[in-house]
């Protein structure tokens, strides 16, 4: 059921355009490349080797890598598709 200006099914089509825009930006990520070190590049410890052969060209160990990706990323929450009801917010 639509409500106001919006057609039917708008909120899913803007649910599945939102999660097919964040998983092209997951898979453009680029992925490790080159040799990967057997010391951590930010605090010197020991990458164990079944991390280097799981994940090739590792610069970081898995403490490092929590860490830097514990802290949030705010990225743009503007609603590029212009759906008149989120921008009441």
């Amino acid at each position: 059921m639509a409500g106001g200006w919006a057609k039917d099914g708008a909120v899913s089509e803007q649910i599945e355009a939102s999660i097919s825009d964040e998983l092209a930006r997951m898979q453009a990520r680029k992925a490790p490349v080159g040799e990967s070190l057997t010391h951590c590049a930010e605090c010197d410890e020991p990458i164990p080797e079944a991390r280097r052969i799981a994940v090739p060209g590792v610069k970081l160990c898995v403490e490092c890598v929590a860490e830097r990706d514990a802290i949030r990323v705010q990225r743009g929450g503007i609603n590029r598709r212009g759906s008149k009801d989120s921008q009441l917010k």
